[in-house]
């Protein structure tokens, strides 16, 4: 990928000092209150006024009494102050916001989005799957919605309560109207990577996602463990390449030679994590399977690209969703 860090000055400051920059962003809004929703409010909480606006009742009461406690990959457990709300009129006005729900909330968050955000304000999509900027993009306007991919990972330990996971750079345009949250992102300790072209980063995550999350939310297992079957390290690789074969027939350029041994590094990385479609099925909840797998599988019914196993896990996640929402 062609990587463009180098060629903007965004301040920065060391862990800890909370003075703000003019050139940073001075708020911002987070839509969401799961996973990564907590993990990017409780990180960027001391560089500016963070408000997480969400409809789980659980996470929101947790939020508003403890902030979000946040244990850190050695171990150490941090609270962090902030403010969680339902009520959208106690979010009008914001200038930035960050989109952090599960793709099958997308549509509701434009339409929340829409009273949310001041005129010319901008929300950046960080979400799994495909779909999600479009989806905003209808309802709040090209202009106001906005693209970018994280490997950041954490894993909901409880409401408000979340594990950091795998680290890793979060791939954004290089885009003038994204620069405050830029600045802010890079405070609180966010690698951000510029790229020319975005659709390389989504594939490319969508190859990891497509070969970890259904098979560790079927078998009930963290990420690591794929790697300790034999026949799940084997599903790993098959899917992994499937979903390189249709991103390659949109013209795709992958960050990585082997997608099976990719993903496989990426399980290794993240080896005591859960997957977020895994830790929705512990919950009784809705996944991504849709925009995930199911994506892949119309991306490529388009393109003449056989799909037949992220089909099949598709139907299953489906499936096993349906022995507890009689859906």
């Amino acid at each position: 990928m062609s990587r463009k860090e180098n060629q903007i000055q965004v301040p920065t400051v060391r862990a800890g000092d909370e003075s703000r920059s003019s050139e940073a962003a001075d708020s911002i809004l987070i839509v969401g209150t799961g996973a990564m929703a907590s993990i990017f409010g409780a990180r960027l909480s001391p560089y500016a006024d963070v408000t997480l606006l969400g409809t789980w009742e659980a996470g929101l009461a947790a939020l508003q009494e403890h902030g979000v406690r946040l244990v850190e990959h050695d171990g150490a457990e941090r609270t962090y102050p902030l403010r969680a709300t339902s009520a959208l009129k106690e979010c009008t006005g914001h200038k930035y916001a960050l989109v952090l729900v599960k793709s099958w909330q997308t549509a509701r968050s434009a339409r929340h989005l829409e009273s949310c955000l001041a005129p010319g304000g901008i929300a950046l999509t960080l979400q799994n799957g495909l779909g999600n900027l479009e989806t905003l993009q209808e309802r709040l306007g090209e202009e106001r919605a906005a693209l970018g991919v994280t490997t950041v990972g954490a894993t909901l330990l409880g409401p408000g309560h979340v594990r950091a996971g795998g680290e890793g750079p979060t791939y954004m345009v290089l885009d003038s109207r994204l620069l405050p949250i830029v600045g802010l992102l890079q405070r609180a300790g966010f690698e951000v990577v510029f790229e020319d072209d975005l659709e390389n980063a989504v594939w490319g995550k969508l190859v990891v996602n497509t070969g970890i999350n259904p098979i560790t939310a079927l078998l009930g297992i963290r990420n690591g463990e794929l790697l300790e079957s034999e026949p799940a390290h084997t599903l790993l690789c098959e899917v992994a390449n499937e979903t390189a074969n249709v991103a390659r027939a949109r013209g795709v350029h992958l960050p990585f030679d082997d997608p099976g041994e990719w993903v496989a590094h990426i399980a290794r990385q993240t080896a005591t994590n859960c997957s977020s479609m895994l830790q929705d099925l512990q919950r009784g909840a809705p996944t991504e399977i849709d925009a995930i797998s199911g994506a892949v599988v119309r991306e490529g019914e388009g393109l003449g690209v056989p799909t037949p196993i992220n089909a099949t896990l598709q139907h299953l996640v489906r499936a096993r969703v349906s022995t507890f929402t009689g859906e």
